[in-house]
């Protein structure tokens, strides 16, 4: 009787897929929308992959957005074969994805300072090694990085909260920082303490999390 269980149970261990295997999938690149996007044929129809856990600047951060749309164009050509780790869908139906051909090409722009690492949607994503080539990049001052701490955030230039494009005279002093020029983590948590709340752009109580 209980090798007859052993049998089912081995069998069954057999049929069974790999944990983790429904979530990798291959994909032909079809076109490149911008540093962070693209169309890909999956399963016999057009998809949106928004590559996970990196952001890169928006086309109208010149010329940085056309550098990592280039950039991503000349990593993955049209008809190139790629792997697909989905993470999720989100709101706007686009899947969510770490793009695997032969290298990990988000984590690769994030490297090459063609992209930031995406600190609010890290989940899925090994945390520690797009954070660690965020900081290889910004110390050789490639891409993004050959500004002074950095360009403006792709999320805070979303957002449309550049210092330099909203004057503010309420703010203590009359001065308003930006967080590419405060220079540290603990000076960004004094101004906020200070009164600088626009420092916390996500209100979640710390002012410049790009310095940790």
């Amino acid at each position: 009787m209980a090798s007859r269980w052993l049998t089912l149970l081995l069998a069954l261990v057999v049929t069974l897929p790999a944990a983790g295997s429904a979530q990798t999938r291959q994909a032909e690149v079809l076109s490149i929308g911008d540093g962070d996007t693209m169309r890909v044929r999956q399963g016999g129809r057009p998809v949106t992959i928004r590559l996970a856990c990196i952001d890169a600047p928006e086309t109208a951060q010149n010329p940085y957005g056309q550098q990592a749309r280039r950039y991503l164009q000349q990593r993955l050509p049209i008809g190139r074969v790629v792997a697909l780790g989905v993470k999720t869908t989100d709101r706007y139906g686009r899947l969510v994805a770490e793009v695997i051909a032969d290298i990990n090409i988000g984590l690769a722009m994030v490297e090459d300072g063609q992209a930031f690492t995406y600190r609010r949607y890290l989940s899925g994503c090994d945390a520690k090694e797009y954070l660690d080539a965020e900081f290889r990049a910004s110390r050789r001052r490639y891409g993004v990085w050959q500004v002074e701490g950095g360009i403006t955030r792709p999320w805070d230039f979303r957002r449309g909260r550049s210092a330099a494009e909203i004057p503010d005279g309420t703010t203590p002093g009359g001065r308003r920082y930006r967080c590419s020029e405060i220079g540290s983590y603990d000076r960004a948590q004094e101004l906020l303490r200070q009164g600088h709340t626009y420092l916390d752009s996500n209100g979640d109580g710390q002012a410049c999390e790009s310095l940790r």
